[in-house]
């Protein structure tokens, strides 16, 4: 289930280019600081896009990769139709038979379904899988990494009809620094903080 990072298309250099071209301004000529990164990832304008990923898991479930299909990226995964393999019969293949996947998306696309697949109520194996992604990305691009985050860190409380999990209610439990003037960016770094130390901790 690790994610293997295939490419990565686009950089930050055209990213910042584009945004000075927007008022009219030259190329930068080198890579923009990292509270530039950070500022223009919160806001998410429009050249985030500039950056895309492309990465594979191997062996997950069918089930989850229905889960990943659903999303506004490109997807491939390997088929089961009979005359193309011989591992198993199609028509009767569990649920849980191993499928290989490779999905490309661009910043904004991981940061919407990331929201989503985060979330402590999505299925905890296709869960495991975003943090996963979001994990790797951060040990290649921290910027990106840190503003993967669930919908609820997002939009300070839980958009779920029904809340079983109390995820966010239990965070600010834990965390009675965070006010209504907490900015956008201090609660992400809180979340984040928790996320990577959790994810240390389980051995990764």
């Amino acid at each position: 289930m690790k994610t293997q990072i295939l490419k990565i298309l686009g950089d930050w250099q055209d990213v910042v280019d584009d945004c000075r071209a927007t008022v009219s301004k030259p190329p930068l000529g080198k890579e923009p600081s990292s509270k530039f990164k950070r500022s223009i990832l919160i806001a998410e304008h429009s050249p985030i896009r500039d950056i895309i990923f492309r990465w594979k898991w191997t062996g997950i479930k069918s089930w989850v990769a229905t889960h990943w299909v659903r999303h506004h990226w490109e997807c491939r995964v390997s088929t089961q139709r009979n005359d193309r393999q011989n591992k198993y019969d199609r028509n009767k293949a569990p649920q849980d038979a191993p499928v290989d996947f490779v999905g490309q998306a661009n910043t904004q696309s991981l940061i919407d379904t990331e929201r989503k697949r985060l979330c402590t109520m999505a299925a905890k194996e296709t869960r495991e899988q975003a943090e996963d992604l979001k994990y790797t990305i951060h040990d290649i691009q921290p910027e990106i990494g840190d503003v993967l985050v669930p919908n609820c860190i997002y939009r300070g409380g839980c958009p779920e009809d029904e809340n079983n999990c109390h995820f966010y209610e239990k965070f600010l439990e834990r965390h009675p620094e965070i006010t209504p003037f907490t900015t956008l960016q201090e609660r992400y770094d809180i979340y984040n903080k928790e996320f990577y130390e959790k994810y240390s901790h389980n051995g990764e």
